[in-house]
């Protein structure tokens, strides 16, 4: 009887080890991604104007495309991968059109999550830095700000991220210079970090400025839910580069009115500087979003864009060919995620 218990007992610690090496061993595979198109006209000049905002994508006037993206991520265990590929427009602004395989590749990367509170990040991946993303279903507003336009939109390199607490959060960076997603031929290199406490983030970022860099950034990005109904997003950055450069803020307030019906408002102020030179051009910005979801996967975006810029008469020209320091823009956009 003795042995009998005994061997019951290793049979079942063999079923147990087993099961755990399974859990640990466990392959999930997942595939995501959207596709997003637009109308946009232009309405304090004409639509064959040629003229758009000085922002990134939904820059066209009539009914154009945005970008498709296929994001395959693989899991086993405690390592996994990420590849999003991604094309049209948006994906070629995005990736330089020809900096990785013909700007197909957005991002990849692999990943070890070293242990529950450390993870290593090793390829290219999404900036860490600003309030907006690439991928329009990501965003409240289709058209995307100045401050996320000036900035870098991808890195290559590795990254750290630590959970220091349950609100405290960690991430270092070394990287290929600003936007220099393939190979870096100067051997420099950038660095960041990221201070988070309660989705609240301060981002630092520094390379030479040589060569097209970026040079020195500092950003906060964060916001706060002021009722159930009514979220207030933050976005402020100051860059300079050997005295030269941009800073900026922006509000996000947004309100849902339902489920599937909110709107939302951007009001950006950004502004170039430069230690030699005065009254530099600045631009208020302000944009009114509405965004409708269609059985959880079609948003519609319907958007009122109008830009002010100070110092800068000629920014745009209106209908009869005259200098003009304004443009407004309608657009509605139709964005399908998976």
């Amino acid at each position: 009887m003795k042995q009998l218990f005994t061997l019951t007992l290793l049979l079942t610690s063999i079923v147990l080890t087993a099961q755990d090496s399974e859990k640990t061993t466990e392959k999930k595979f997942t595939l995501s991604g959207s596709i997003d198109a637009y109308y946009q006209t232009l309405l304090t000049t004409s639509d064959d104007s040629g003229q758009s905002f000085g922002t990134a994508f939904a820059n066209q006037t009539g009914f154009a495309f945005g970008m498709g993206n296929i994001i395959a991520s693989y899991e086993s265990g405690k390592v996994g991968a990420v590849l999003d590929l991604v094309t049209g427009p948006r994906g070629a602004g995005a990736t330089f059109s020809n900096d990785i395989v013909d700007g197909i590749i957005n991002q990849a990367y692999a990943y070890w999550n070293v242990s529950e509170s450390t993870t290593l990040t090793f390829g290219r991946f999404n900036t860490f830095l600003g309030y907006e993303v690439i991928a329009p279903a990501v965003n409240f507003n289709y058209s995307t700000s100045y401050l996320f336009s000036s900035g870098p939109f991808s890195h290559m390199g590795l990254k750290a991220d630590f959970a220091l607490s349950d609100d405290f959060s960690l991430m270092l960076a070394v990287m290929n210079p600003w936007d220099t997603n393939n190979t870096s031929t100067t051997g420099e290199y950038s660095f960041g970090a990221q201070l988070g406490y309660s989705d609240q983030y301060l981002n630092l970022y520094y390379d030479s400025g040589n060569n097209g860099g970026l040079g020195f950034e500092i950003d906060y990005t964060g916001g706060f839910d002021l009722s159930d109904e009514f979220f207030l997003g933050i976005n402020a950055a100051y860059n300079d580069n050997d005295g030269s450069g941009f800073y900026g803020a922006a509000l996000y307030p947004q309100y849902g009115l339902n489920k599937d019906f909110s709107i939302g408002l951007r009001a950006e102020y950004f502004s170039l500087h430069d230690k030699d030179l005065d009254d530099l051009p600045s631009v208020f910005a302000t944009t009114l979003t509405g965004s409708y979801t269609v059985d959880s996967n079609l948003i519609i975006k319907p958007e009122i864009r109008f830009d002010s810029w100070s110092n800068n008469d000629a920014a745009y020209f209106d209908a009869d060919g005259e200098d003009a320091s304004s443009l407004a823009a309608f657009t509605i956009a139709a964005i399908y995620q998976f």
